[in-house]
């Protein structure tokens, strides 16, 4: 043969372009392949799919619930938190007017009995003056008589007219001595 029908047939035989009856055979048989697939793979493929999406959806409601729930025990938690400060506050300023009542009411007695002792005292002090007064008066007439006895050589001993003449006298010192005030 000659190199040139050599070549033409090689032409006709190209190596990329199969034969038609296996063109036609390859063909059916993935037509074959295809519907298998189609009608056993492909529903499984489609129900694990559409379970998994379930899954992610499910997954994602939960999940969003999960979120609004917490968000409510949130608000819930600084809505007793806020309570719960409030009352503190309240508490507190509770505990600030008893005490200041408390201060005052100590005050008021304190105030009290410091005035019932002062009275106390004023009270003894005036006895112990008038104790004190009524002694004197009985030495300073004693020593007087005695020595207004030496003076004019008798004895006065007359206690009536001795407590009239002290009484007198004592009354005139008492007397002048207001005046000078």
């Amino acid at each position: 043969m000659s190199p040139l029908v050599q070549l033409a047939a090689e032409e006709a035989e190209n190596p990329l372009i199969p034969p038609i009856p296996e063109l036609v055979i390859g063909l059916i048989a993935f037509v074959i392949v295809f519907g298998f697939l189609a009608k056993k793979l492909l529903p499984n493929i489609n129900k694990v799919l559409e379970e998994r999406r379930e899954a992610i959806e499910g997954g994602i409601e939960k999940a969003e619930a999960a979120q609004t729930e917490a968000q409510s025990v949130l608000e819930q938690y600084k809505a007793q938190l806020a309570e719960a400060r409030h009352e503190a506050a309240r508490l507190r300023q509770e505990a600030q007017e008893q005490g200041a009542a408390l201060i005052a009411e100590m005050r008021a007695e304190g105030q009290r009995q410091r005035e019932e002792i002062v009275a106390a005292g004023h009270t003894q002090i005036e006895a112990d003056r008038k104790a004190a007064a009524s002694a004197l008066r009985q030495d300073v007439g004693k020593l007087a008589t005695e020595l207004a006895g030496k003076l004019v050589g008798e004895s006065l001993e007359d206690h009536a007219r001795q407590s009239r003449v002290i009484d007198r006298f004592l009354d005139e010192l008492e007397e002048k001595a207001e005046a000078a005030r």
